[in-house]
């Protein structure tokens, strides 16, 4: 069997929950289409460095991860109005008050941690339980728990200090 026949034999079942996971991580940042592509030509040309194919999505978010990073190192924009690719990652089937919501969001994640934003990401956008969360985290399903209560509590604040900013605007 051939190296692309295999890598798409596991791509092609976490496909949906790959687009997802770059969906929230490049808003703001980068375009999804572009972080997705990058992303699978690395894990493409590493490909035969994968020991465990079960591991095989994990693979995939850790590479997702540097690219990510590489982005932002590469494009930081010196206002939000700057930063390309929002107008990709937007849904314009809502109302102008909710995309303002869906603005202020992922403009709070960005504030988390790494690992808080991608436990987030994973368990409440992505839509993974708890245990396949922990997998792809590489910790334990207690430290999924942790890492999401204080996220959200972190998120919360973030989401408060925007709220009161708006208001004193």
């Amino acid at each position: 069997m051939t190296k692309k026949k295999q890598f798409m034999e596991l791509y092609e079942p976490v496909h949906g929950n790959f687009e997802r996971f770059c969906k929230s991580r490049s808003y703001g940042v980068c375009d999804f289409n572009d972080l997705m592509h990058d992303t699978l030509i690395i894990a493409f040309e590493q490909f035969d460095s994968l020991k465990n194919r079960e591991v095989f999505l994990s693979f995939l978010f850790s590479i997702t991860n540097k690219v990510h990073a590489n982005f932002r190192r590469k494009n930081k924009p010196s206002t939000f109005s700057d930063v390309k690719g929002v107008e990709n990652t937007q849904d314009h089937s809502f109302s102008a008050e909710k995309n303002f919501q869906h603005d202020e969001l992922y403009e709070a994640l960005n504030t988390l941690s790494l690992e808080y934003r991608n436990c987030i990401i994973l368990f409440e956008i992505a839509g993974f339980s708890l245990k396949e969360t922990a997998e792809i985290q590489e910790c334990t399903v207690d430290a999924v728990k942790q890492r999401l209560s204080r996220g959200r509590k972190k998120l919360l604040e973030a989401l408060s200090e925007s709220k009161t900013k708006t208001i004193i605007v």
